[in-house]
């Protein structure tokens, strides 16, 4: 996460955007030519800013039909004995909190309290949104804009448990967190947790 979006990156999202919604809404043959070679011309621009291939990004583009709107990441923030559920991802080794993108037709946080189920065996209830950060991920690169939101969850019942995607479960101090997975959850996202925690009438954390 960064807090300047290269030029580069806003550019390709803005030609992908107009190229998707264009695709989607105009019924002109040659309009429909000029949006495809705007999609081209953005996906050349990630290959050459990325070690993905064109051919990939292209093929990507299709699974994203209509206006461009940003996905949304949902985490929960469990706390047990002072110390935050974090969960090993599979992917690179390092943890997390429990999450992942949402589900259409589903609630946040209907949606936060069954992926934090699947990925580490507690059965929770969500009772507060703690921030809602603006997540755009570069390296390693990620197109698609995202929204990440943190909800405090209440633990209910369940044990830790691992899942395919998640191989290890821990509750973790504070001041002795094990490596994160940064572009899921980072050091100032926990940070943010513990604030709340320290002062429950803190304010939601938005950018």
């Amino acid at each position: 996460m960064t807090d300047e979006t290269p030029k580069w990156l806003t550019h390709a999202r803005e030609l992908y955007s107009l190229a998707q919604a264009g695709l989607a809404y105009s019924k002109n043959d040659f309009d429909l030519e000029r949006y495809h070679r705007l999609q081209e011309i953005s996906a050349d621009m990630m290959a050459s800013h990325s070690r993905l291939e064109k051919e990939a990004i292209l093929e990507s583009f299709k699974i994203q039909a209509g206006y461009a709107t940003p996905k949304i990441d949902v985490r929960g923030a469990v706390i047990r004995d002072g110390k935050i559920l974090l969960v090993k991802e599979v992917t690179d080794g390092c943890w997390a909190l429990p999450g992942g993108w949402g589900d259409l037709g589903v609630a946040p946080s209907k949606m936060v309290e069954r992926e934090v189920l699947e990925e580490s065996g507690f059965e929770v209830k969500a009772r507060k949104v703690l921030a809602i950060y603006d997540a755009n991920r570069l390296d390693p690169l990620e197109f698609y804009h995202a929204y990440k939101i943190i909800f405090l969850c209440e633990i209910l019942g369940g044990e830790a448990t691992t899942s395919m995607e998640t191989p290890a479960v821990g509750f973790f101090a504070h001041h002795d967190l094990p490596p994160l997975s940064i572009y899921r959850t980072n050091q100032m996202m926990v940070d943010e947790v513990y604030a709340h925690l320290a002062d429950p009438s803190r304010p939601i954390f938005f950018d």
